[in-house]
C-alpha cells in the first residue's frame, strides 16, 4: 500500500509497512514471542537474594552474612506450648518432643525453653534437607502437633516457622495469584465481548496483549542480568501488561472501526487509525514507560525490579500494537466484526449517558469543576492522616492458625520470631578480644531493659564473620521496637563490638531492615515524584504544545491518586469495609505502597488523557472552537474509555481477593482510582477546565515555539496506489 504525498509519523509509516508485509508482520510477531519464550528458557531469570533485597547496615550486613560461607541452614520451626484453662504443660512437652524426635524429616530438636512469665514453653527443631522444598516435609511435623492439641484441650498447642508457613501462606499465595492469572484473562475477553458485541474484535486485544505480556516476561531473562528480578515481577508485570496491552489494541480497533462505518475504505481507516490512535499509543506509551523509571530512583531491588519488569511489557505492549495490530486489522477487513453477538453487536458505540453527562457539563463548566473537586477533595481528605507501616504478621488472615501461633510466640519469646542480628565482621572472631566484647554486649543489653535473652552466636567456618542475635522488645516495628533498635544502633554495638580493631559491625534482621527501608524510601520519594511529573510535564508539553494542556494534565492525575490514597487509608487504615475485603486493619498502608501507587496510577492515568486530549486536538485543528472539539473528542472517545476502565477495574479488583492486606490495598487503590479517573476526571472535571479555558488552553509562550509540531488532525484523504498485496475489504 502506497500513498501519493508525504506521510507524517512513526504510527502512519509502521502500519503502512506492516499492512504491505502482513505475513512478515504477523509472523515475525509470532517468531518474536517464541525466541523471548525460548531464552527464557535458556537463560533462566536471575532472582534477587535476600541481601541484594536490603537496604542501608542492614543490607551491608546480610552482604556480609551471604558472602561469609556459613553452611546453609535447614528450615527451622517452633512449636509453642501455653496455658490457657490448664496450667501443666509438661506432659504435653515430654510428649510432643518424643513425637518430633521421631520422625525422620526433623532434626536438631532442642531442650523445651520457659517463657520468663512461666506460661508458654517453646519447642525448636529444624526440617531436614533443603530449606527451599521443606514444606513438602513438614506435614508429619504439623500432624503431630495437632494430634498434641487434640489430646491437650487445655493448652493452647501451635507451630510456626519457614516450612510451616510457606506450606500454610506461602501455598495459599501461590495459588490465589495464580487463580487471578487464569481468571484475568477470561474476565477481560468477557468485558470485551460485551464492548465489542463481536468474537474476532474482542479475541484480537487480549491475543495481542497476552502474547505482549509472555514476549515481556521471556526478556525477563536477559535484563534480569542487569538487575535481578523478584518473584512478584511476573505478577506486576501480568497486571500492568493486560491492562494497557488491551488499553492500546482498543483504542486502535475502535478508531479503525469507526473509520470504516463512516464509509472509509479499508486503507484509508487503517491509516486515520494509525494517525490518531496510533500517534497516541506510542506518546501514551512513552509515558507510561518515564513513569515506570521513576522506579528506579529508589535504589531498591524490588522497586527497581518492577520498573524494569513494567518498561518492559509496556515497550513490548506498544510495539504489538503499532506492527502485527495493523497487519492484522489489514489481513481482516470488515472480518473483524466476524461471529457477531445478538443483542451485543452495535455499529455505534456513541453512549448516550455520556452524551447527557457531557451536555450538562460544558453547560454548566464552572459548578461542574467545584463539584468534581470537591468530591475529588472529600475522598481525598483522609489522605492527610496517611500512615505507613512495615509488612508484617499484621497483614496476613488472622484467622489463620499460622498466624496466631506467630504472634503467640512473638509474644512470650520475641528474641524467636523478630531478633536484631548483629553482623561482626573481624580478622577473627574467635579472638580474646571478641569474646570480651561478647561479654561486655551480653551485660548492656540486659542492663539496657530494651534487649531482650538468649542471646545466641554463630560463627562461620573461616572465624571471620559472627552474627549475634537478641531479641528486642516491642512488637516488631512499634515505637518501643524503634527504641531498642536505636539503643542497639546508637550506643550498645558501637561500644562493644564496634570498638573491636578493624571490625565492621552493622545490625540487621526484621525490625532493622524496614527502617532502613522506610529511611532510604523517605528520602527518594522527592526525587521519584519530581522526575515523574517534571518529565510526564515535558512529555505533554512536546505532545500537545502547549503549556497549560501539560499543567492540566498532571494536576488532574494527581487529583485521582491524592483520591485514591484517601480511599486506601479510609479503608485499610481506618477499617473500614473489613468483613467485606476479609482483612483486619493495621492502622496503617503498606509502606511500599504509596510510591508504588503514585507511579503505577499516574502512568496508567495518562493511556486516557493522552488519548481523549489527542482527539481534542484533533478537532482544534480542524478549525473546531475548544467546546466543539472538546464535546466531539470526549464524546466520541467515552465508549472506548468506559471499555478500556472497565476492563483495568475488573482486572485490579481480583488483586483484592488474595490473602495478603497489601494485595488487597494495590487493587482496591488501582482499580478505584482507574474508575475515579475514567469518570469524574475525564467524564466531568477535563472537559469543564477545558471548556471554562477556551483558546487558553492551547497557550504556548513565544519562547517555546521551536518546539516541534506533532500534527494531531487526519491527513486529507488521497488516492491509494496499489503496490504488492492489494487490501481489500472483506464483508
Amino acid at each position: 500500500m502506497e500513498h501519493r504525498g508525504k506521510v507524517k509519523g512513526i504510527a502512519p509509516r509502521v502500519a503502512i509497512w506492516s499492512a504491505r508485509h502482513r505475513a512478515l508482520a504477523i509472523f515475525g510477531w509470532i517468531a518474536f514471542v517464541v525466541a523471548a519464550t525460548v531464552l527464557s528458557g535458556v537463560l533462566g531469570s536471575l532472582a534477587a537474594s535476600n541481601a541484594e533485597q536490603g537496604n542501608g547496615d542492614s543490607g551491608r550486613a546480610e552482604k556480609i552474612v551471604e558472602g561469609a560461607g556459613f553452611p546453609e541452614q535447614p528450615a527451622g520451626e517452633m512449636v509453642l506450648i501455653q496455658n490457657r484453662s490448664g496450667a501443666d504443660r509438661a506432659a504435653a512437652t515430654t510428649q510432643l518432643t518424643k513425637a518430633l524426635s521421631g520422625l525422620s524429616d526433623v532434626t536438631g530438636v532442642q531442650d523445651p525453653i520457659q517463657s520468663p512469665d512461666n506460661r508458654s514453653t517453646l519447642i525448636t527443631f529444624q526440617v531436614k534437607g533443603d530449606p527451599e522444598t521443606a514444606k513438602d516435609r513438614v506435614g508429619p511435623a504439623l500432624d503431630a502437633v495437632a494430634k498434641a492439641q487434640t489430646e491437650h484441650p487445655e493448652l493452647f498447642i501451635a507451630q510456626g516457622g519457614d516450612a510451616s508457613g510457606d506450606k500454610l501462606i506461602g501455598d495459599e499465595l501461590d495459588e490465589g495469584l495464580a487463580r487471578l492469572s487464569m481468571l484475568s484473562i477470561p474476565v477481560t475477553l468477557g468485558i470485551l465481548l460485551v464492548a465489542f458485541g463481536a468474537v474476532v474484535a474482542a479475541l484480537l486485544p487480549v491475543g495481542l496483549a497476552v502474547t505482549a505480556v509472555i514476549a515481556a516476561i521471556g526478556l525477563m531473562a536477559a535484563f534480569s542480568r542487569l538487575a535481578p528480578t523478584v518473584d512478584a515481577t511476573s505478577h506486576v508485570m501480568l497486571l500492568v501488561g493486560l491492562a494497557v496491552g488491551v488499553d492500546y489494541c482498543l483504542f486502535y480497533i475502535r478508531r479503525e472501526r469507526d473509520e470504516r462505518r463512516n464509509g472509509a475504505d479499508p486503507e484509508r481507516a487503517l491509516m486515520i487509525a494509525a494517525q490518531t490512535s496510533g500517534r497516541s499509543i506510542w506518546v501514551s506509551g512513552l509515558t507510561v514507560i518515564v513513569a515506570m523509571a521513576g522506579m528506579f530512583l529508589t535504589h531498591d531491588t524490588t522497586f527497581v525490579s518492577f520498573g524494569l519488569g513494567t518498561i518492559l511489557v509496556v515497550t513490548t505492549a506498544v510495539l504489538g500494537s503499532l506492527t502485527v495490530l495493523p497487519a492484522l486489522l489489514s489481513a481482516l477487513g470488515d472480518r473483524v466484526d466476524a461471529i457477531k453477538i445478538p443483542g451485543l453487536y452495535r455499529r455505534r458505540s456513541d453512549g448516550r449517558f455520556w452524551g447527557g453527562l457531557l451536555k450538562v457539563v460544558l453547560a454548566r463548566p464552572l459548578i461542574s469543576v467545584l463539584v468534581a473537586v470537591a468530591a475529588l477533595g472529600a475522598l481525598a481528605a483522609p489522605a492527610l492522616d496517611l500512615r505507613t507501616k512495615a509488612e508484617g504478621i499484621d497483614d496476613l488472615p488472622h484467622d489463620a492458625p499460622i498466624v496466631q501461633a506467630y504472634k503467640a510466640i512473638g509474644e512470650a519469646f520475641p528474641s524467636k520470631t523478630t531478633p536484631a542480628r548483629v553482623v561482626v565482621q573481624s580478622g577473627t572472631v574467635k579472638s580474646d578480644e571478641f569474646q570480651q566484647a561478647l561479654t561486655t554486649f551480653r551485660a548492656q543489653a540486659k542492663a539496657s531493659g530494651q534487649l531482650v535473652e538468649p542471646i545466641d552466636v554463630e560463627i562461620n567456618p573461616a572465624g571471620t564473620v559472627a552474627v549475634v542475635s537478641v531479641g528486642l522488645q516491642g512488637k516488631g516495628d512499634d515505637s518501643a521496637a524503634m527504641a531498642a533498635l536505636d539503643t542497639l544502633r546508637g550506643r550498645i554495638v558501637p561500644a562493644t563490638f564496634g570498638a573491636l580493631p578493624g571490625a565492621t559491625a552493622l545490625v540487621s534482621g526484621e525490625t532493622a531492615s524496614n527502617a532502613d527501608f522506610n529511611e532510604q524510601l523517605d528520602e527518594s520519594l522527592p526525587w521519584v515524584f519530581g522526575f515523574v511529573l517534571g518529565l510526564a510535564f515535558l512529555l505533554l508539553l512536546v505532545s500537545f504544545r502547549s503549556v497549560v494542556i501539560a499543567i492540566t494534565g498532571v494536576v488532574l492525575n494527581l487529583l485521582s491518586v491524592a483520591a485514591a490514597y484517601g480511599m486506601l487509608v479510609y479503608v485499610f487504615q481506618y477499617g473500614h469495609f473489613e468483613k467485606q475485603l476479609d482483612f483486619v486493619s493495621s492502622g496503617g498502608i503498606t509502606n511500599w505502597m504509596p510510591l508504588f501507587l503514585f507511579v503505577i496510577l499516574f502512568g496508567l492515568s495518562m493511556d486516557y488523557h493522552v488519548f481523549v486530549l489527542s482527539r481534542i486536538r484533533e478537532g482544534y485543528d480542524r478549525g473546531l472552537d475548544t467546546r466543539a472539539a472538546v464535546r466531539e473528542g470526549i464524546g466520541r472517545t467515552a465508549g472506548v474509555i468506559t471499555s478500556a476502565a472497565v476492563v483495568m477495574v475488573a482486572v485490579f479488583s481480583l488483586f483484592a481477593t488474595l490473602p495478603l492486606n497489601s494485595t488487597k490495598q494495590l487493587g482496591v487503590g488501582l482499580a478505584a482510582a482507574v474508575l475515579l479517573d475514567a469518570t469524574i476526571v475525564r467524564a466531568v472535571l477535563l472537559p469543564a477546565v477545558m471548556a471554562m479555558l477556551g483558546r487558553a488552553n492551547w497557550w504556548l509562550p513565544s519562547w517555546l515555539r521551536w518546539l516541534p509540531e506533532i500534527a494531531h488532525d487526519v491527513e486529507p484523504a488521497v488516492e491509494p496506489v496499489q503496490a504488492g498485496r492489494p487490501l481489500t475489504p472483506v464483508g
